[in-house]
């Protein structure tokens, strides 16, 4: 809800370590959502599913594409959330031809993260869940527990605006709505409160 302040959890990320031998360089780092969005005005959106339709075909490609123009509306960053693992997160992001960020470590997902959306793995549900987002799935897609779709606007750790599809989560959808939480319509908000 407008106004909320959003939970401090924990989210189980992965950072790449140069001091590491082998291919695969990466490290556990712990993330809060202090470390994230305290001090900040950020965009986050978040979806079901890393892999899915929707969100690999338009949901993250339409907010890769306004990333710089959302940013120029005073955003800090902006933030895609799953209720997927930081390994499927990544993979994801690669697949999506995101650019992967290799050296700077100025936020604290990176480096080994993306340069423009970054992606946050809320691989149990911790967060969406205390945000009252997370929904089950499992007849209609057998996903299991994952997020419902929806955007916000974060300032300094309070809910600015929000962008819930169908206006409400629904257990078990057969439908996945996607119609307010689109890139569009966040720089459609931002533009108005310019």
């Amino acid at each position: 809800t407008v106004g909320d302040k959003i939970p401090l959890v924990t989210f189980k990320a992965r950072v790449r370590d140069a001091s590491l031998p082998g291919s695969n360089p990466f490290t556990w780092k712990d993330v809060t959502t202090y470390d994230l969005f305290k001090g900040k005005r950020v965009v986050l959106f978040a979806l079901p599913g890393a892999f899915t339709p929707t969100c690999s075909s338009t949901h993250v490609p339409g907010y890769d594409a306004k990333y710089e123009e959302i940013k120029s509306f005073g955003i800090d960053d902006v933030y895609c959330l799953s209720v997927n693992d930081a390994f499927v997160m990544r993979q994801w992001g690669i697949h999506q031809k995101l650019e992967t960020e290799e050296k700077d470590a100025s936020n604290p997902l990176n480096p080994g993260n993306f340069k423009k959306v970054k992606f946050i793995p809320d691989g149990a549900g911790i967060f969406t869940k205390a945000l009252g987002f997370l929904t089950l799935w499992d007849t209609n897609r057998g996903f299991g527990e994952r997020s419902w779709r929806y955007s916000a606007v974060i300032n300094d750790l309070v809910i600015e605006k929000i962008f819930v599809e169908g206006g409400e989560v629904v257990q078990n959808s057969e439908a996945d709505p996607f119609e307010v939480s689109d890139a569009d319509t966040m720089v459609n908000y931002l533009k108005s409160k310019k």
